[in-house]
């Protein structure tokens, strides 16, 4: 059973996580319309990850018997400076989403709730690695200083990425993660 804090931090997550992917999916259209589609794609695919860590967390309170509140999803931004511009947004966004989770867990910590603690700790986990992920792209962008040859080859690799989350959760999460038979 989730206490009332730790009820409402998590719906305040789950909004944080789908604002997220709203983020990415403003940078995945940005891109597109300037011609990188493989930025386009390894965007959409960071969409696809947000919704699915969104639906973990949604799925979560409903099975510990809580209400799930959906917020106003904020506006993300619509238009950026460059792909380097893009990668540093995302970075700090990551970061704040580390921040946000690790006070979840400190007040899943506080309330006693173990079952919570041991859920966040898959997320807080998953933030080293994409906050990682994105140093590696801008180290790799600031490297290139705008050239336009390493910026194709750069754009040709984020376009083989692909989405390694479920992406149609109509009959949960367990069935989405479950294989095809």
């Amino acid at each position: 059973m989730l206490s009332d804090k730790v009820l409402a931090e998590l719906n305040e997550q789950l909004n944080r996580e789908m604002y997220s992917a709203y983020l990415y999916m403003a940078m995945s259209a940005h891109a597109k319309n300037a011609g990188l589609n493989g930025f386009a794609n390894w965007f959409m695919v960071q969409y696809h990850e947000e919704m699915f860590h969104a639906m973990k967390i949604y799925e979560y309170i409903q099975q510990q018997g809580g209400k799930v509140e959906l917020k106003a999803i904020q506006q993300p931004p619509a238009d950026f400076e460059s792909p380097l511009d893009m990668f540093k947004k995302t970075l700090a966004h990551e970061q704040f989403i580390t921040r946000s989770l690790n006070n979840l867990m400190e007040t899943a910590i506080a309330e006693k709730d173990h079952a919570t603690q041991i859920f966040l700790q898959w997320y807080i986990t998953e933030q080293v690695e994409e906050e990682d992920n994105d140093n590696e792209i801008i180290h790799q962008l600031e490297m290139i200083q705008d050239h336009p040859h390493g910026l194709m080859m750069i754009d040709r690799e984020l376009g083989s990425r692909a989405a390694h989350v479920p992406t149609d959760f109509s009959k949960g999460l367990e069935a989405a993660e479950a294989p095809a038979a």
